[in-house]
């Protein structure tokens, strides 16, 4: 995990992205262009961090609300949509707990 130093503070960058059964599920019948754009999304969060991959304004990326309030999106397309959240990562056996963003599920949206 990288850390930034920012006005003399330490914040963590959150870089960490995991798939949750939903998730895997949806994607064996994503077509292609899909997945490779979620690859995308995926391979910039864990290089240049999440907070800065929110700031490209192509994946549209937004808190939603309701039942899904804690969520954020964003658009792999016009037509389809991934769900996200911020948690703690709890797979992996660390003094440190690190927050990661796992990745809900990739659907149709509708209209």
């Amino acid at each position: 995990m990288r850390h930034t130093l920012l006005w003399g503070t330490l914040e963590a960058v959150i870089d960490i992205v995991l798939l949750s059964k939903r998730a895997q599920k949806d994607l064996r019948t994503m077509p292609r262009h899909i997945i490779g754009k979620l690859d995308s999304w995926i391979s910039s969060v864990e290089t240049e961090g999440l907070e800065e991959v929110r700031k490209i304004p192509g994946y549209h990326d937004e808190p939603l609300k309701g039942e899904r309030a804690g969520q954020r999106s964003i658009r792999l397309s016009k037509s389809y949509r991934m769900i996200y959240t911020v948690r703690l990562d709890e797979t992996a056996k660390r003094t440190q707990l690190v927050q990661c963003v796992v990745i809900e599920e990739v659907t149709k949206h509708g209209y």
